[in-house]
């Protein structure tokens, strides 16, 4: 027990054995000592109520000095203020620091809560997005900045994932956002303006588009015309050959017009419909026969462990077992496999192309699905690829709300495998695995 409260007890105990006293000469001991008992009661009151004023006045010259219990709790009570002043502070100069940092950034940073509610926001939040630090603390960002993408972003946990959305202050205006941790208990909504990049990217979506819209037709009158006269008797046999070659470079750049014409309609759709009920298991039967009895091709096999069906576009899903799969044939050798995959489960369904092929070095893979990449430029237009399938892939699994997964290694061969999320998943009963011998 501490001396002041040693000291409180026992002036106590010895001002009631006083009044005690006091009564006993007078016959009334127990009088005595409830009226000590009385006065003690009524002094801490009193002591109570004015500590109670100076705490509303600030005026603590009567507690100041002395060994008294109040004047301990006074002590405790002036360095425990101090101590939350120095923190306040401190804290304030924190603020000001923080708020100075964020303030000097181009990109807009607002700190959130673990309820996605506004505990700050730097300058550049209320330029791009309209945010008030005042007016708006407390407030839900998902309430002032309203887009379903922006809600699912706060509600994910992937501090690498970005999306972009309308500005709501500026028309025609862009945002770029992504979460990241921030805290405890916090997170940080990073926004930044990338209107040029959106504006530059549908310009080049739209000069493709036309482009390849203008190119279809003077393709098909140049085909036709080295149609009929490869059809021609009276042409020299010295034109044979040339005309031959005319012939497959127009019709590769029918195909190539075909691709891109495809990937700007990609890019300007929105997600696909879920209405529709896709049969994988079907369309991996027939990707592998429109490659049956090709020569110097490998063997190729289906396994299917679900029988689930996926919802989505089934023109757009062949495209992509067809795409993945031309590419699989295309550097796996005659005595290569490839197989074709399909199964699913509470994560998801996954659709696996895998081949014992010559492998994609690990530099290459972050750029495969970019337009017109080839690991290979030489073989690649050699074969007939002009590095617009992944890229097709790509988008369409966008589309379905899917994800591509690449691995490879240089001659170890390589796997693409495309992962839909539960909600695409129409599910059914498992069945046994099943295969499809070489070529038929």
């Amino acid at each position: 027990m501490p001396h002041s409260s040693r000291k409180l007890v026992t002036g106590v105990l010895l001002l009631i054995a006083m009044g005690a006293l006091i009564g006993w000469f007078y016959g009334r001991p127990f009088v005595g000592a409830f009226a000590a008992t009385l006065f003690v009661l009524v002094w801490q009151l009193r002591q109570l109520v004015a500590f109670d004023r100076a705490l509303q006045t600030g005026d603590f010259d009567r507690f100041r000095y002395g060994e008294g219990i109040w004047q301990r709790i006074y002590s405790q009570f002036k360095y425990e203020r101090e101590r939350g002043n120095r923190y306040k502070r401190e804290y304030r100069r924190l603020i000001k620091e923080i708020r100075r940092s964020t303030d000097a950034m181009p990109d807009g940073a607002v700190i959130l809560d673990e309820r996605n509610e506004i505990v700050t926001c730097n300058r550049a939040a209320k330029t791009l997005a309209g945010l008030k630090r005042r007016k708006d603390r407390g407030q839900r960002i998902d309430n002032i900045l309203r887009d379903p993408q922006l809600a699912g972003l706060l509600e994910g946990d992937d501090a690498t994932q970005a999306i972009d959305i309308v500005s709501p202050v500026r028309d025609g205006e862009w945002l770029n956002c992504r979460v990241v941790p921030y805290g405890a208990d916090q997170k940080l909504l990073l926004m930044s303006d990338v209107t040029e990049r959106i504006i530059l990217s549908k310009m080049r979506r739209d000069f493709v588009a036309n482009a390849s819209h203008e190119l279809r037709s003077p393709l098909t009158v140049v085909s036709g015309y080295l149609d009929t006269i490869s059809d021609d008797e009276r042409v020299p046999a010295d034109w044979v050959q040339p005309i031959r070659q005319m012939q497959e470079q127009a019709k590769r750049m029918t195909h190539i017009v075909s691709e891109l014409l495809e990937l700007s309609r990609l890019e300007s759709a929105g997600r696909a419909a879920t209405a529709d009920v896709v049969d994988i298991t079907a369309l991996l039967a027939s990707g592998r026969k429109g490659f049956l009895g090709q020569a110097d091709a490998p063997t190729i096999r289906v396994e299917c462990e679900s029988r689930a069906q996926l919802r989505g576009n089934t023109a757009e899903i062949e495209s992509v077992i067809t795409n993945l799969l031309s590419n699989a044939v295309r550097h796996t050798p005659a005595e290569g496999e490839v197989i074709l995959g399909w199964r699913s489960g509470p994560e998801g369904g996954e659709l696996i192309v895998r081949d014992t092929g010559e492998g994609i070095a690990e530099i290459h893979l972050p750029r495969l699905t970019e337009r017109f990449f080839r690991v290979d430029r030489g073989r690649a237009r050699k074969d007939g690829g002009v590095g617009l399938g992944l890229a097709i892939v790509k988008h369409v699994l966008t589309r379905h709300d899917a994800t591509l997964h690449i691995s490879s290694k240089a001659g170890a061969g390589s796997e693409f495998r495309c992962h839909f999320p539960p909600e695409r998943i129409v599910t059914a009963p498992p069945i046994p695995l099943t295969g499809g011998g070489r070529n038929g």
